[in-house]
């Protein structure tokens, strides 16, 4: 009796879990909904004008933000992509600049060694 007790108040409380949850998301729906909305109402308000002098409609001017927008994106999208392989680059560079000391230090013990060596063979 107990046991089925227990797992009718985890099915319960799973239950209203989900429903907060679902509650949750659709507020979050409905805030998004109303800053678009109060987005497309500040685009349909600003008066834009075409060559002639002629207000655009509503549609014209949505194309003419989307354009806009798309103009602005490919330059943010621009702007990481040269962030983004200039840090390439220089990670790179830090690469390079480690194995060349590398090969520096390689070198120099070779150097000593070959020095060893001579001294070696001078001796015998």
């Amino acid at each position: 009796m107990k046991t089925k007790t227990i797992l009718e108040l985890l099915t319960l409380s799973a239950s209203l879990y989900h429903i907060a949850k679902d509650t949750h998301l659709m507020e979050k729906i409905q805030e998004y909904s109303e800053k678009s909305k109060q987005g497309i109402n500040q685009v349909a308000a600003e008066p834009l004008l075409d060559e002639d002098g002629n207000e655009l409609e509503l549609m014209d001017k949505i194309l003419h933000k989307a354009g806009e927008m798309k103009q602005e994106l490919e330059m943010k999208i621009e702007e990481l992509v040269a962030a983004f392989y200039k840090k390439i680059n220089v990670a790179h560079l830090d690469e390079i600049k480690a194995l060349n000391e590398k090969q520096d230090k390689a070198d120099r013990t070779i150097a000593l060694l070959e020095a060893r060596l001579n001294k070696l063979e001078l001796k015998t």
